[in-house]
């Protein structure tokens, strides 16, 4: 059987279960039970986002050191983990308004640094584009592109026994945020790159598997998404898709690099 990258990330999802982080807890937002963690002292505030049927333990390896460095706060989608599903629809509109109202519920100011991976990657591009006052940086850790299931990634073409391995272990919530991704993805290419925005694109050097055509479309995209930033870092891991679980130490490296040129950025302002 091929190795294939969606394989390798619903592997490493039910592998994430033996590192968790500590204190999370639930808070009502809109009527709704969100779970969450938030710790750390300092701005800006870093925030993460969670890959296609993940919940927040992925960044269980990231979080001492990044809340060491600051306050930081990552979360549960409706849906996932102990946060109440939601009958709207699950596309990255809907996520980004709903991350912004967690946001405002804690009393958390902008800007923000952004972590998204994979899926979330490509929800924290869409907060970036739409609201870029509001985000002082963005780390992408092996982030979807926003034409990801244009051609041969489109889930139509994916071999029948990945398929149904998709259909088995993933919720009903993963499964309506796989058929508005294409959605999700025009909603980011139809906003303009804000230049003043940072951006950081760490990439899998290993998520490919062996070779086919999902596969090489994938790398191609993989390779794209820091042309879509000019003035991007792009840094290639010697990891699969799973980065935060396998290299976090890259991970936290980037968030390091986003808050202090943040805290830069934020000292000149007020220079001026």
């Amino acid at each position: 059987m091929k190795r294939w990258p969606w394989a390798i990330c619903l592997l490493l999802l039910l592998l994430s279960g033996c590192a968790t982080v500590p204190g999370t807890t639930t808070g009502t937002v809109a009527g709704r039970s969100v779970e969450f963690a938030l710790e750390g002292e300092g701005a800006p505030v870093v925030v993460f986002e969670n890959g296609l049927g993940a919940t927040l333990d992925w960044w269980a390896k990231v979080w001492p050191d990044t809340v060491a460095e600051s306050r930081a706060l990552a979360y549960n989608r409706a849906g996932h983990g102990r946060s109440d599903a939601s009958m709207l629809l699950r596309d990255g509109a809907q996520v980004v308004e709903e991350l912004r109202a967690l946001l405002r519920a804690r009393d958390l100011p902008p800007p923000y640094v952004l972590v998204g991976h994979s899926l979330g990657g490509l929800y924290m591009q869409l907060f970036a584009r739409k609201y870029p006052a509001d985000v002082a940086a963005l780390v992408l850790v092996d982030s979807t592109h926003p034409d990801q299931v244009k051609g041969a990634g489109n889930p139509d073409h994916w071999p029948t026994w990945l398929k149904l391995v998709f259909r088995a272990t993933t919720s009903d919530t993963a499964k309506q945020e796989l058929a508005a991704l294409d959605d999700t993805g025009a909603q980011v290419s139809s906003l303009p790159v804000d230049p003043a925005v940072p951006v950081w694109v760490l990439s899998a050097l290993r998520a490919a598997g062996a070779p086919s055509a999902l596969a090489t479309d994938a790398e191609r995209k993989r390779a794209d998404i820091s042309q879509l930033y000019p003035g991007s870092t792009q840094l290639w891991v010697d990891s699969g898709h799973g980065i935060p679980l396998e290299k976090p130490e890259a991970v936290v490296g980037a968030i390091r690099e986003a808050v202090r040129a943040a805290r830069v950025a934020r000292d000149v302002r007020r220079a001026q």
